[in-house]
């Protein structure tokens, strides 16, 4: 076969190309023709197509995506913001974290395994790129229902592929979800998050500056895996009988992945490079367009030289292979030779593949033939930018006036105490530590909390013990009823949740996972989100970092729930004085912080009594979630309480039961005036808390509640420990569960699904 060259694609203009089978559109087509003022050629129609991609270009999204910048202002903290490959923030003391999340969606659903895997050791990639240290790796999931014979398939591999990967690289996993629900069959959510650490003078860029500066693509061999996977495979739906086209998942290797950290911080350590790029989705097309477009040159690329592990691969492959443990670094020609016997000290392979060039193109040649000439802006950031038709749909009226307030509700205590048991052992509140004891959550010994607590949390000094915590959250069924709210709500309970922890929250990442942007109705639901996310985030003060948009999550004409999963990272000064879910010391009074009110749209109770979604989430109210992380940042650092648990999906009676678990006690608890029983023990209302304060900090803790106008109810004691047989979570006038018959609900429903 001829090699399509430059010159060759000049002197045949009319050439056909397969530019459809690469997902282009014909006007984007035309828009390249016009770019270069000719045909492109394989290489460059291989570059542009996956380049131009939705998942690389966002060129659905883009339109909304900027309200992140427009609206919300950075805060003191942030360092870097969104358009690297991960934000960076201060958090004292000289020190930076960056943190991300991204999604791996379909190729998780066509091989679970590595791509689960993959998804780990992409985003750890970007978060190595920045300059830091990779500490931590937190998972947001979603399947389908959990008793569907295909969700039995994928599940396991997916857990599997994120502790084997994470486990290899010895990185504590710290945090994340597990929810379960039929609309995501077919479409697994498999998001993943990592934080990484540095020093303020250790962050690095993706430019390539500096002409005669050499790039050099050091780690694994490039293969032929993943080739296509970003423009075909995560920028399509999928059909009902199956994925529409599938092409090879990308392959990971953990110990080559540990081998390129270390190799590149000791690069990093001796700053030896001028700039720094992963290679992850659309592969060497998109590191060497990003770098030479960020940069203040252009760039030649000997594209024979990149090493191999299929030697049959043609340019164009080589340009789209998504090959993963992959980076991509510019070096002054006078530290190339260090650079190179850091690469072999590690056994990391290390080529020179070209250098920064005078001019203003990205330049590819292939055994001295010239494939690609190309203005490496027009590839990596000025692809097509689309004002896709939205609408409110027309079926959004008739849901929210189903209203789920109006269904049946139990009769008597006994029909509660069964409803309540039910909702405990139900797949998506049922404890998931078959998943979570797959992940090694304490290696390096720095974890402080890990999952199933509110929060993930790291100690970041050990002197000091400055620490960060993240949590992430997303609730599709209240973005289903309210795409606006929906997001708001999503970010209220990750913050909500780091402030439980004793973490003051301080910025935010985000993975936005919905359907196809050619519906009109979904595009409306990925509008009001963004739209809600951007307000919110500008009234709570958390400036948007960075994050990733995972569109058409779809199999035929049924998509997911919108699903906005919202990543807020917060800063805690001393780690020792962190707040943990459990309730421990009999005796202690629990509080209840915020108001309850007749609310279960979108509710746990709602779809495991009723199998129903309808009426309207809970309220939003972000002053008063401001001020309830106020009051549980405060009474953590001072000493007030000795638990706190934020409540969210099922209500008041799952965070006391979760906490009484995590503890080994009991809890007596009294129905307060003015609610009844059912309201009071599974109303999903947010901006809410419950804690345990030492008889000691009584009147102290409730005289700061009072003094800045928080609602603070006493609602109950510890009562009983694991050692006594008769603990039980008792509510007063109504039912009793024994602590063992909670235990036997909650912790045998995912080992009987799944082990």
């Amino acid at each position: 076969m001829t090699l399509d060259t430059v010159k060759n694609a000049e002197q045949t203009p009319e050439a056909g190309q397969p530019w459809a089978d690469l997902g282009l559109k014909p006007d984007e087509y035309a828009r390249i023709r016009e770019i270069l003022g000719r045909r492109p050629t394989g290489a460059e129609l291989a570059m542009y197509s996956v380049m131009w991609s939705e998942h690389c270009s966002y060129k659905s999204s883009k339109v909304h995506l900027k309200q992140f910048g427009e609206k919300v202002p950075d805060n003191d903290a942030m360092l870097v913001g969104i358009g690297e490959n991960a934000g960076v923030v201060d958090v004292g003391q000289g020190y930076a974290v960056t943190f991300k999340v991204e999604s791996h969606n379909h190729p998780s659903y066509i091989e679970p395994y590595q791509g689960a895997a993959t998804g780990v050791g992409g985003i750890v990639r970007d978060i190595l790129a920045m300059g830091a240290r990779p500490v931590a790796v937190v998972d947001p999931l979603r399947f389908g229902a959990a008793d569907h014979p295909d969700t039995k398939r994928v599940l396991p591999g997916v857990v599997a592929g994120i502790g084997g990967y994470g486990n290899c690289l010895g990185l504590p996993n710290i945090g994340g979800e597990v929810v379960f629900d039929s609309c995501y069959q077919g479409n697994p959510l498999v998001n993943a998050g990592c934080i990484g650490v540095m020093k303020h003078e250790d962050i690095h860029l993706a430019k390539a500056s500096g002409t005669g500066n050499k790039v050099i693509l050091y780690g694994a061999r490039t293969g032929g895996d993943g080739i296509g996977g970003v423009s075909v495979l995560a920028s399509e739906t999928f059909e009902s009988t199956g994925p529409a086209k599938r092409p090879a998942v990308q392959v990971g290797d953990p110990f080559q992945e540990k081998l390129l950290i270390e190799c590149t911080l000791e690069i990093f350590a001796e700053k030896l490079v001028a700039g720094i790029q992963d290679l992850g989705g659309a592969g060497l097309s998109c590191a060497t367009s990003e770098l030479a477009s960020a940069g203040s040159g252009g760039m030649r690329v000997d594209l024979n030289t990149v090493p191999l592990r299929d030697s049959s691969l043609s340019p164009e492959e080589i340009l789209m292979s998504e090959s993963q443990e992959r980076m991509c670094a510019v070096v002054e020609p006078d530290k190339v030779d260090r650079f190179m016997e850091i690469c072999e000290k590690w056994d990391v392979i290390a080529t020179v593949i070209g250098e920064v060039t005078e001019g203003e193109r990205l330049e590819i040649f292939w055994h001295g033939e010239q494939i690609v000439d190309v203005p490496p802006r027009t590839v990596a950031h000025e692809g097509p930018v689309y004002q896709r038709p939205y609408a409110r749909p027309t079926w959004q009226d008739g849901l929210q006036a189903d209203d789920a307030n109006k269904l049946p509700r139990p009769a008597d205590a006994t029909e509660l105490r069964a409803q309540v048991l039910k909702l405990i052992a139900s797949p998506n509140q049922a404890s998931k530590a078959w998943i979570t004891d797959q992940y090694d959550r304490f290696v390096q010994g720095n974890t402080i909390l890990a999952q199933p607590e509110d929060a993930g949390m790291v100690r970041v000094d050990e002197d000091t013990n400055l620490g960060v915590a993240m949590a992430t959250d997303g609730n599709g069924r209240y973005a289903k009823l309210d795409p606006y709210a929906g997001a708001q709500l999503a970010l209220a309970e990750s913050y909500r949740n780091v402030a439980a922890s004793g973490a003051r929250p301080l910025a935010i990442s985000n993975c936005l996972n919905f359907g196809s942007p050619e519906d009109p109705d979904v595009m409306w639901q990925f509008a009001e989100a963004t739209r809600g996310l951007a307000d919110a985030c500008l009234q709570l003060g958390t400036p948007v970092t960075g994050g990733n948009v995972s569109l058409y999550n779809q199999t035929g004409e049924t998509a997911i729930h919108p699903t906005p999963v919202v990543a807020v990272l917060g800063v805690i000064d001393d780690v020792t004085r962190r707040t943990p879910i459990a309730f421990k010391e009999e005796g202690q009074l629990l509080y209840l912080l915020g108001e309850t009110r007749e609310e279960f749209g979108g509710s746990a109770w709602s779809q495991v009594v009723h199998d129903h979604l309808g009426g309207l989430p809970p309220k939003v109210d972000l002053e008063r979630e401001r001020l309830l992380a106020e009051i549980l940042i405060s009474a953590s650092r001072d000493g007030m309480i000795d638990a706190a648990h934020d409540l969210s999906d099922g209500g008041l009676i799952q965070a006391v039961v979760e906490s009484c678990l995590r503890g080994g006690t009991g809890a007596r608890l009294v129905v307060p005036d003015g609610l009844d029983a059912f309201t009071f023990l599974l109303s999903e209302s947010a901006g809410r808390a419950v804690v345990s304060v030492p008889r000691s900090e009584e009147l102290r803790f409730t005289d700061m509640c009072g003094a800045r106008g928080l609602p603070v109810t006493r609602i109950g004691v510890v009562d009983g420990t694991v050692a006594d047989a008769s603990a039980a979570v008792e509510v007063q006038g109504e039912f009793a569960l024994p602590l063992e018959e909670l235990r036997t609900a909650h912790t045998q429903t995912i080992p009987t699904l799944f082990a």
